[in-house]
């Protein structure tokens, strides 16, 4: 019976273990609570886990419009600039309080030829 309740101990403590928040990686701590640098983080993180054939689409939507993401900008932690192309393909881009912003982000494969595209993640470089 103690080998059951050992085993069972060890068990509790392996998923409290692994449901207990990791500590936080650079970058992804904001300070004050800005949302711009988690957001930036995350994006790279799904970046990061793309095979080499994959690509990430990023999609912003307001009011009827709709940009495709290719670059997002971070020009302080409370606000985001986000580059793109329009539905018709037109360059066009979206300033937006960080706080506010709401991505879609999809997975895609990209066919044999074509080189997969990745956003770019920019930040002001410290003074």
């Amino acid at each position: 019976m103690a080998f059951a309740d050992l085993t069972k101990q060890l068990a509790q403590q392996a998923i409290l273990s692994a449901t207990k928040d990791p500590p936080a990686a650079a970058g992804a701590a904001a300070p004050g609570g800005a949302a711009g640098p988690v957001i930036l983080a995350q994006l790279a993180l799904m970046q990061r886990a793309l095979k080499e054939d994959e690509e990430l689409i990023v999609l912003y939507h307001t009011g009827g419009e709709r940009l495709r993401v290719l670059e997002v900008f971070l020009p302080s932690p409370e606000v985001a600039v986000l580059s793109g192309t329009d539905a018709n393909r037109a360059p066009a881009r979206a300033i937006v309080p960080a706080a506010s912003l709401a991505l879609l982000c999809r997975t895609v494969k990209v066919p044999p030829p074509a080189k997969p595209a990745r956003v770019s993640l920019v930040v002001p470089k410290p003074k």
